[in-house]
C-alpha cells in the first residue's frame, strides 16, 4: 500500500483554464471575508461592486481564452476532467453576463426589501461557479459537483427574503424536488458507470462502441441514460418535470428568479449537450425520440398553462417551460445547425428573461404580481413599460427582436432535419403563447383604465443600466444577429473536440 502511495502522480493543473472559476470563488470569499472581519457593517454596494467586478473579470478572461482556443485548439486539465473549448467558454461568457446583470438588479431590490446583500452576492457567485463547471465538465462526477454547487446556491437564494413566507415555501419545495432530481441524476451516473466502467465522457463514448461490437446488451446503459434525462429535465423545467417552476418562480425574489430562469436553465442544457453529444452520440437513435416527446409535451404545456394564469411571475414561469421546449426541439435535431440554434436561443433568452424580471422586481410591491398591477404602467413610467414591451414581444417571437431570430433559427433547423411535426407544434405553440404575451402588453398600454393606486415607482441607476443593456441586446441581435450566429457556430464544432 505504501509503495502504491509513493508512486502516486497527481494530475497536472492548468491554472489558466481554471481562472474563471477561481475568479468567481475568489469574489465570493472576499465578500464573506470583508463581512465577517469588518467591525462596522459593510455597505451593500461594496458586495455588489465586488460581485459585478468578478463577473466582469470572468467575462474578460473568458474572451481571452476564447481567442486562445481559436488559435491553439481545445485542451483539458485535471486529468481530462475539465475541458477548455469553445462550447464551455460560450457558457462561461453567458454566465458572467448573467452575474453582472443580476448584481445590478439585486442591488436596488435588496435595499428595498431588506435582503442581506453580502450573502446574496456571495451565493450568486458560488452558483455561477457551479454553472461554469457544468458546462466545462468532461467527467460525470465533476458535472454532478457543479450541479450541486449551482443548486444549493439557488435553494438558499430562493429563501433569502426572510420576511415573506411564500419565499420560504418556494425554497422548501425547490429543495425537496431538487434533491429527488439530483438523486435520479446520481443514480443514472452509477448505472452508466456500471455499464461502461468509467465516468469520463470520452471513455464512455469508447465503451459504448465496444458494447456494440461485442453485442453486449446495453440495458443498464439505457436505464442510466433515462435517469440522467429525468435529472436534467427537472433542472431545465421540461414537462412533465416542471411542476416546481410556477411556485418557485412566484415565491423566490425576482432577481433570483431571473437568474434561475436564465443562467441555471442554460447550465442544465449545457450539461445535457455535454453528456449526450460527447459521451453518447452513438445512442442517438435511443435518446432522440425521448427528447422529441419531451419537446412536444413541453411546448404544449408551456403555451396552454401560461394563458390560464393571472400572476405575471407564474405566466413567465410557464413561458420559461415553453422556451425549454424550443431548445429541446433544437437538441433533437442532433445537427450542428440545430445545436447552434439552441445556443443562440439560450443566449438571447437570457437577456430577455433577466430584463423581464428586472421590471417585475420594480412592480411587485407588497409581494403582489397580479397582472392588474401593470394597468397604467405606460402612463406612470413609459420607459419601463417600453422596456417590458420589448422583452415580452421578444419572448413572443415578434420580428425585429432577437426572440424572432431565435425561434426562426430553431424551426429552420427542425425543418432542415425533416422534423416537420415538431416544427408545426413549435409554430402553433408560439401562436397560442402570443395571447399571454399580448395580454401583458395591452394591459400596460391600455388607455381605457385609470392608473392603479401604486406607490411611486423608483428606478435606481443600477436597475436602469441593466434594463438598458438587456433592451439593447434584444433589439441589436434582432436586426443584426450575424455576429452572435458566428459565435455559436464556432462553439458547436468544439463540443466533441473539447471532450
Amino acid at each position: 500500500m505504501l509503495a502504491q502511495l509513493t508512486n502516486f502522480e497527481a494530475p497536472s493543473v492548468d491554472w489558466w483554464i481554471l481562472a474563471p472559476q477561481m475568479i468567481l470563488v475568489g469574489g465570493a470569499l472576499l465578500i464573506l471575508l470583508l463581512t465577517s472581519l469588518s467591525i462596522r457593517k459593510i455597505p451593500s454596494w461594496v458586495s455588489t461592486l465586488i460581485a459585478f467586478a468578478a463577473g466582469l473579470a470572468t467575462f474578460v478572461v473568458a474572451m481571452f481564452l476564447w481567442y486562445d482556443v481559436q488559435d491553439h485548439g481545445a485542451r483539458s486539465t485535471l486529468a481530462g476532467a475539465l475541458g477548455l473549448d469553445g462550447f464551455s467558454l460560450f457558457f462561461t461568457v453567458l454566465t458572467a453576463l448573467g452575474v453582472m446583470l443580476t448584481t445590478l438588479i439585486g442591488d436596488a431590490y435588496g435595499s428595498r426589501e431588506r435582503m442581506a446583500a453580502p450573502e446574496f452576492n456571495a451565493l450568486l457567485l458560488c452558483a455561477a461557479t457551479g454553472a461554469i463547471v457544468m458546462a466545462a465538465a468532461n467527467d460525470l462526477i465533476v458535472m454532478f459537483i457543479g450541479l450541486e454547487s449551482l443548486s444549493i446556491g439557488l435553494y438558499v437564494m430562493a429563501a433569502m427574503h426572510l420576511g415573506r413566507k411564500v419565499a420560504q415555501e418556494a425554497a422548501m419545495k425547490y429543495f425537496i424536488l431538487g434533491a429527488f432530481s439530483s438523486a435520479f441524476f446520481l443514480y443514472g451516473i452509477a448505472l452508466v458507470y456500471g455499464a461502461t466502467g468509467s465516468t469520463s465522457l470520452t471513455h464512455i463514448q469508447s465503451a459504448t462502441l465496444t458494447l456494440e461490437v461485442r453485442g453486449t446488451p446495453p440495458e443498464l446503459l439505457f436505464v442510466g441514460m433515462a435517469l440522467i434525462i429525468v435529472g436534467v429535465a427537472f433542472k431545465v423545467a421540461a414537462a412533465p418535470f416542471h411542476f416546481w417552476a410556477p411556485d418557485v418562480y412566484q415565491g423566490a425574489p425576482s432577481p433570483v428568479t431571473g437568474f434561475m430562469a436564465s443562467v441555471a436553465k442554460a447550465a442544465g442544457f449545457a450539461a445535457l449537450l455535454r453528456i449526450f453529444f460527447v459521451a453518447l452520440p452513438g445512442e442517438v437513435t435511443e435518446w432522440a425520440p425521448i427528447f422529441s416527446g419531451l419537446a412536444i409535451l413541453t411546448l404544449i404545456v408551456g403555451a396552454v398553462m401560461a394563458i390560464m394564469q393571472n400572476d405575471v411571475k407564474r405566466m413567465l414561469a410557464f413561458s420559461s417551460v415553453g422556451h425549454a421546449g424550443y431548445v429541446l426541439v433544437a437538441v433533437t435535431t442532433g445537427t450542428a445547425e440545430g445545436l447552434a440554434s439552441a445556443l443562440f436561443y439560450l443566449f438571447t433568452y437570457t437577456f430577455m428573461v433577466i430584463g423581464s424580471f428586472a421590471v417585475i422586481s420594480l412592480i411587485g410591491w407588497n409581494d403582489g404580481h397580479d397582472i392588474g398591477r401593470y394597468e397604467g404602467l405606460a402612463r406612470r413610467r413609459p420607459l419601463v413599460a417600453l422596456a417590458m414591451t420589448v422583452f415580452i414581444l421578444g419572448q413572443a417571437g415578434v420580428p425585429f427582436t432577437s426572440g424572432f431570430i431565435a425561434k426562426f433559427y430553431v424551426i429552420q433547423a427542425a425543418v432542415d432535419d425533416e422534423l416537420y411535426a415538431m416544427a408545426v407544434v413549435a409554430m402553433v405553440a408560439a401562436v397560442v403563447g402570443a395571447f399571454m404575451y399580448l395580454r401583458i402588453v395591452m394591459t400596460m398600454w391600455s388607455r381605457d383604465v385609470e392608473a392603479v393606486d401604486a406607490p411611486p415607482l423608483a428606478v435606481s441607476w443600477t436597475t436602469g443600466l441593466a434594463l438598458f443593456a438587456t433592451v439593447a441586446v434584444t433589439l441589436v441581435y434582432g436586426f443584426i444577429p450575424q455576429s452572435l450566429i458566428g459565435f455559436v457556430r464556432d462553439a458547436v464544432p468544439q463540443l466533441v473536440a473539447g471532450g
